[in-house]
């Protein structure tokens, strides 16, 4: 898969690391650190170099209770963003949100992978009677169509309300990667991502986190974003500021699933985690088959 500039090769046992950058004040791991623009370009030059391979950019925090923005405010914090960030540095950029209008703008501004935790369902779980998309643009799957982008589906919906936990979870991508279909993404074009921390318990959450090799069945490139969230605070009692060896956990376990990327805030210590397994699995195989 093409992100950008470069060529993303998945089911090798390598793990690509996103270094996210969040360029909003209420964010609930970083919030207010790096929507300063000067702030926001050192942010990204520090993950470059600690081995980012994918710049994800959020415009508005999406954490519980968050505080929701209009369009055009969350247009101008994250174009501008965009624009800096794709002219000092030499790597791919993913734009986070679930709104139309500012997927085409940042897309516009030169965003290389879409990012939608909606999963393209938006506009069918919340349009009005009669209307095929929420917004006057058109639905999340015609605009990512028309950049021609990779796009990134995640599960969600409306409540956290499950009769069989995680087939539902496989069903609603499967209804995800139709929506993209039907509007003409290529199916190749996207990767799927679980939604840890979205219409889900604290017990659904280590639910996907212990059958991560569950989702291998859809034969597709496979995010995680587990970093610093709920899961891991619950599990461990620890405030947000404190959670990265559970991070590093959840990493690890991505990269022993399989799995092709993980979106997390600490790219130093994840990638340091993740390059030890890619070391360990590559001699264990090696003397595999060797015997």
């Amino acid at each position: 898969m093409e992100i950008g500039n470069r060529e993303f090769n998945f089911g090798q046992g390598h793990v690509y690391i996103m270094g996210i950058l969040n360029v909003t004040p209420d964010s609930f791991s970083d919030g207010g650190r790096f929507n300063d623009k000067d702030a926001a370009l050192r942010h990204v030059e520090e993950m470059v170099k600690q081995g980012a391979d994918i710049i994800d950019v959020g415009g508005e925090s999406t954490r519980p209770g968050y505080q929701k923005i209009t369009v055009p405010e969350e247009i101008a914090r994250v174009t501008g963003i965009i624009e800096a960030v794709k002219a000092r540095f030499d790597v791919p950029i993913s734009i986070d949100t679930y709104k139309a209008p500012v997927m085409d703008a940042a897309l516009a501004a030169g965003a290389d992978l879409a990012i939608d935790i909606w999963g393209l369902r938006y506009d069918k779980l919340f349009a009005p009677d009669g209307q095929t998309s929420v917004w006057e643009c058109g639905t999340m799957a015609e605009i990512i169509a028309k950049h021609d982008v990779p796009v990134c589906v995640m599960h969600n919906r409306k409540e956290a309300v499950y009769t069989d936990f995680l087939k539902e979870v496989k069903e609603d991508l499967s209804d995800s990667i139709a929506i993209g279909e039907n509007a003409g993404i290529d199916r190749a074009q996207m990767i799927l991502d679980p939604g840890v921390g979205f219409a889900k318990d604290y017990e659904q959450n280590l639910e996907i986190l212990a059958n991560l090799e569950d989702f291998s069945d859809f034969d597709m490139p496979l995010l995680l974003a587990a970093s610093r969230k709920s899961v891991i605070g619950l599990t461990l009692d620890l405030p947000v500021t404190e959670r990265e060896e559970g991070t590093m956990v959840t990493s690890v376990l991505a990269g022993m699933a399989g799995w092709d990327f993980v979106r997390v805030h600490d790219v130093e210590k994840n990638k340091r985690a993740l390059d030890m397994l890619e070391k360990i699995l590559e001699d264990c195989k090696r003397k595999l088959e060797s015997n």
